[in-house]
């Protein structure tokens, strides 16, 4: 492939031997299944991110995101174009009074548990989300009936159709139910998020019983991307997986979790088509018997063969 070639010949000139090729992704997700990246990026600072956006700029070669990979789902084949990830030098955080500045890559487990040092009560719930800060602030990830968008003052996004950085309100953010209106080709470099103050026994206890929520109801020891399909209004995904009879549903090496129905399991030998696969039976089923289609949270990073995407 021509595209993909220019594109390496390009960032290797920039980049050096921080570029990898036919990169495996999949330790880099939790699922830990799919195929490499055609090219692969770490980036540390936004040099490395300008220089991806002149290559796709240059070469129209497609790009995609990772970050702790929680809600994604890499093709078999793996992804034919470059993957980004954000280095250590985008894992930094500081405060100022009741606002908490955090850099993409950070975790936001790590992220919660800084903020309760600092006796910051309204991030508690994040001790229970496996994501990277940039990862959950682009989806609006939530638990225990809050969300990112309840707590984001403002958003830094990396551009890479025009490379550059640029500040975006709450409101400029475009916020939804586990989505957001961020830029397509946005990178989310840093966050704040404005907290209040509180006692650090009622947010330690808080968060524990967010992280006990999580080992009693989630299938944690198993591969899995975290919750399926968003919740529709009014209901809950699980419930109506429950209800159409789909709850330890398997194709091939992919499973409906018998400990929680919005969850699917990657046992031994488990393809990414297997997984796929499994949602869409899933999702049919729950149509056929209650007339409502859900609506997948994961990403699908690639073509995954066998399943009509």
């Amino acid at each position: 492939m021509r595209e993909l070639r220019e594109a390496e010949r390009l960032l290797r000139e920039r980049l050096g031997t921080r570029l990898r090729v036919r990169f495996p992704i999949a330790p880099l997700t939790t699922f830990r299944i799919g195929g490499p990246a055609a090219l692969f990026v770490e980036a540390e600072d936004d040099d490395a991110l300008e220089a991806v956006g002149w290559a796709v700029a240059a070469t129209g070669i497609a790009v995609a995101m990772i970050g702790k990979g929680s809600n994604m789902l890499v093709s078999d084949e793996g992804f034919p174009g470059i993957v980004v990830r954000l280095g250590r030098g985008y894992r930094w955080a500081g405060r100022d009074a009741d606002l908490l500045t955090a850099g993409g890559a950070m975790p936001l487990p790590a992220l919660a548990g800084i903020a309760m040092r600092h006796r910051l009560s309204g991030l508690e719930f994040g001790v229970a989300i496996p994501a990277s800060l940039g990862g959950a602030v682009k989806m609006n990830a939530g638990a225990h009936r809050r969300s990112m968008s309840d707590v984001i003052e403002r958003v830094d996004v990396f551009g890479l159709a025009h490379p550059g950085r640029r500040s975006l309100s709450v409101t400029e953010a475009g916020f939804g139910y586990r989505r957001s209106g961020l830029p397509s080709d946005g990178i989310v470099v840093g966050a704040a998020v404005r907290l209040a103050p509180g006692e650090e026994i009622e947010i330690r206890e808080a968060m524990e019983e967010a992280r006990e929520w999580r080992r009693r109801t989630q299938p944690l020891a198993e591969p899995n991307c975290g919750s399926v399909f968003k919740n529709p209004d009014g209901d809950h995904a699980a419930r109506l997986i429950e209800s159409a009879g789909a709850k330890g549903l398997r194709i091939g090496g992919a499973r409906v979790s018998e400990k929680h129905s919005n969850f699917i399991v990657a046992d031994p030998g488990a393809s990414a088509s297997d997984v796929w696969q499994l949602i869409e039976r899933v999702r049919s089923r729950v149509e056929s018997h209650s007339g409502i289609r859900l609506e997948t949270e994961v990403e699908l990073m690639g073509v995954v063969a066998d399943a009509g995407r």
